[in-house]
């Protein structure tokens, strides 16, 4: 590159060796992680004049900027050079900080602009512009017409929004990550990374010798977590430890503004603590940003503009003017943008939230804005479940997952009034598709317990609650619980002549005789149950469900050319109205029957296609069955390795729902038939490690194997290298028959509008 040898001064003079000139300061303390994002800001750099680093008060813009612009040095012959602005009580003295950074000559009585722009001209230099946030306008203007004046002038800057000039280059820094740890410290905990390393380096300055072991990861992780992983707040708590245990840390970050001050003396008056790096970016908000910002607090995790449109908007705020507000808010790293499977998002930090909700809590509208909030997802809850009957399911489960955070804070807020429990019982009853066909039984059922506890004075929605926990305790194998709940609601039922109810409760009635193997009983009740479905008019995933059941029911009892009649009618039904969740189990139906009759390839194809189907729902009920079935088909075709680890991964899988087979002699037939051919193969030592193999796998790593993914017809994969033994045995007809599981039905949500 072109070395200038114009006179000037001092900084700019002739020089033929050496270093670049420059003013930035010296590291004080070690730099810590950030490797990916100091590389790709590098690449930027390269690319573009002009990059601003963007980000929330305290993630470590400055620092990250600093360390970018000392590995530039070397491509800038005339020096890299910081101007930092945050001190500037206004735009008129710009051009002069400018001008004193640089060490460049002042005492012309020209237009200092067109000074520092013809100084500047033909200088090959990176300008780091920081802390420009509260004059905007007049820094982007100035690095506008330097950079047209200046062809060898690269700028980076640091700040809480873009610039906006042409050709810039946004470069937005997130936090260090910081995933949640395990629930329980008896859990091993992840490996600690950047937050964790960052927070340890600055403890040990505090409290000489201090570093992450095997016994304080689990609260270093938690605190990190807690903290967003923003490095001013894991500096500040640091800080701490010298009057403070970890333990008493974690204790007190519920008022983190209060805990997390007292930074270094040397640092701006707004990185001293949390709260005012936080308040600065209040500060340069406007009213309706602030208003926005503080109602935005009612929000967890991640929401939606439709959401945030209903839930903040009023008088105040129009509803239409809101996108407006919310990108100005993204500008200015409050609110970060996400592109989501339920589309795009909008997340604020834990940090940035609580701060916001300290304000809506001084204006006391704390209160009404939950009480819109939880309006808000219960009509989106309710829609959902309209939707989950439809070609929409894939969009249903995706939207719920998204969503998952606020309905917790939805059905939280429910449960704390008495007056609202009727509400809070309808909400978790509603999400009955979501606790069952998203793989949820355990914390649906904490949720239908806890609003049942209340006396909610609404008969619909107690009876709705009743039969959801009802089934739900089915698919955990509780029959205690089950009997419960669903005599419970089938007498409440009686008393208030609710006919949809009690066809309900006769429903979950029915499947609690499947599992407890009383076929008899079972097919008595679920044909009373679908002809009272019939009555009433009511077709949804719930009903299909109930003939699903009555077809396991025939199976069991010997009519497998019933059950085939009534799957495929199952099955045309999907079809035609898009729906997949119930097809799944039809398909398994369909799939047990061509394996009892010898053919074995339509077998696998059917329970395969069950399978990808439950997967994508997270249905784990549905997943492991079709996985044990697939066990078997697998020791059928002499993949006798595989069927052990592919077993083993189905007892794993059911500990997350509950009672394995639900200690149900007809569903655990073909899993005991399974077990004795692989054991009997490949001796009671190699099985039991093809187990123990089989239960180190995930979900997804469960599904692989049981599809076969990756591997040869008679090979198979895993960490023990096991593969599928050549032996080749004809399906025999079994002695008990196979398995497919119920699901909770759906009840079409009393009449009301939406929220």
């Amino acid at each position: 590159m072109r070395r200038s040898t114009r006179p000037g001064p001092a900084p700019y003079g002739p020089r033929d060796t050496g270093p670049a000139p420059g003013n930035l300061p010296a590291e004080l303390t070690a730099f810590v992680g950030r490797t990916a994002e100091l590389a790709q800001l590098g690449r930027q750099l390269e690319r573009s004049r002009l990059v601003t680093v963007t980000g929330v008060g305290g993630v470590g813009k400055t620092r990250l900027a600093l360390r970018a612009a000392h590995q530039e040095q070397e491509r800038f012959c005339d020096g890299v050079w910081l101007v930092e602005l945050a001190t500037l009580n206004g735009p008129e003295l710009l051009e002069r900080a400018v001008t004193e950074a640089l060490g460049l000559v002042g005492h012309t009585g020209r237009r200092p602009r067109a000074a520092l722009g013809e100084q500047l001209a033909d200088r090959q230099l990176l300008l780091v512009l920081d802390g420009f946030e509260h004059i905007v306008e007049e820094s982007a203007a100035l690095v506008r017409d330097l950079l047209r004046r200046a062809p060898g002038l690269s700028v980076l800057a640091a700040g809480r929004r873009p610039l906006g000039v042409a050709g810039e280059q946004a470069f937005p820094l997130a936090p260090m990550p910081a995933p949640a740890p395990a629930r329980s410290p008896t859990i091993p905990p992840p490996p600690a990374g950047d937050a964790a390393a960052l927070f340890a380096e600055r403890a040990a300055a505090v409290l000489p010798g201090f570093e992450i072991t095997d016994d304080n990861l689990w609260a270093v992780g938690e605190l990190c977590h807690r903290l967003d992983g923003i490095p001013l707040a894991l500096e500040l708590a640091a800080g701490r430890l010298r009057a403070l245990s970890l333990e008493q840390l974690l204790q007190r970050l519920d008022d983190r503004f209060r805990l997390l001050t007292g930074g270094s003396r040397t640092a701006l008056p707004r990185h001293r603590a949390l709260r005012t790096a936080i308040g600065w970016s209040h500060e340069l908000c406007t009213p309706r940003e602030r208003l926005l910002w503080a109602r935005l607090s009612v929000f967890a995790g991640h929401f939606d503009l439709e959401s945030a449109e209903y839930v903040c908007s009023g008088p105040d705020l129009a509803a239409d003017d809101l996108l407006d507000v919310v990108a100005e808010l993204v500008a200015q790293s409050v609110l970060a943008r996400e592109d989501t499977p339920a589309g795009v998002r909008y997340r604020m930090l834990e940090t940035v939230r609580a701060y916001g909700a300290c304000w809506l809590e001084a204006a006391g509208d704390t209160a009404r804005m939950r009480r819109r909030h939880r309006d808000w997802y219960m009509g989106l809850a309710t829609w959902c479940e309209l939707d989950w009957f439809s070609p929409r399911q894939a969009e249903v489960a995706a939207r719920i997952d998204a969503e998952l955070s606020n309905l917790r804070v939805a059905l939280e807020f429910s449960l704390e009034a008495a007056e609202d429990a009727h509400i809070g019982q309808y909400l978790a009853g509603t999400l009955w598709f979501y606790w069952v066909g998203c793989g949820r039984l355990s914390e649906g059922r904490h949720w239908l317990m806890r609003a049942l506890e209340l006396e909610g004075g609404h008969d619909e929605s107690r009876l709705k609650a009743l039969w959801v926990l009802g089934y739900v305790a089915v698919l955990q194998g509780d029959a205690v619980g089950a009997i419960a709940a669903l005599q419970e609601c089938t007498e409440e039922a009686e008393r208030t002549g609710n006919p949809l109810a009690a066809a309900y409760a006769l429903h979950r009635t029915g499947c609690l005789a499947l599992v407890s193997d009383d076929m008899p009983r079972a097919e008595e009740l679920l044909r009373a149950a679908l002809a009272q479905y019939r009555e009433i008019g009511e077709l949804n995933s719930n009903v299909l469900m109930g003939q699903v059941e009555l077809a396991i029911t025939m199976a069991f009892q010997g009519d497998l050319a019933g059950a085939v009649s009534l799957c495929e009618e199952v099955r045309q039904v999907c079809e035609d109205h898009g729906e997949r969740w119930s097809l799944a189990y039809a398909l398994y139906v369909l799939g047990y029957a061509a394996w009892t009759r010898g053919d074995a390839e339509e077998a696998r194809r059917l329970v395969e296609e069950c399978l990808a189907i439950d997967h994508a729902f997270h249905d784990l009920v549905g997943a492991v069955v079709a996985i044990e079935l697939l066990a078997l088909l697998m020791a059928n075709e002499g993949e006798m390795e595989e069927a052990a680890v592919v077993q083993g991964a189905a007892g794993q899988l059911w500990r997350s729902v509950g009672l394995p087979l639900f200690g149900s002699q007809h569903f655990n037939a073909p899993h005991e038939l399974c077990e004795q051919r692989t054991r009997k193969a490949l001796g009671t030592a190699r099985y039991e490690e093809c187990l123990a193999e089989g239960a180190r796998l995930d979900l997804d790593g469960a599904v692989a194997r049981a599809l076969r993914e990756g591997r040869g017809e008679n090979g198979g994969k895993g960490g023990n290298g096991s593969c599928g033994s050549t032996e080749k045995t004809h399906p025999p007809a079994p002695e008990k028959g196979g398995r497919v599981e119920s699901a909770p039905g759906r009840q079409v949500p009393r009449p009301g509008q939406r929220a």
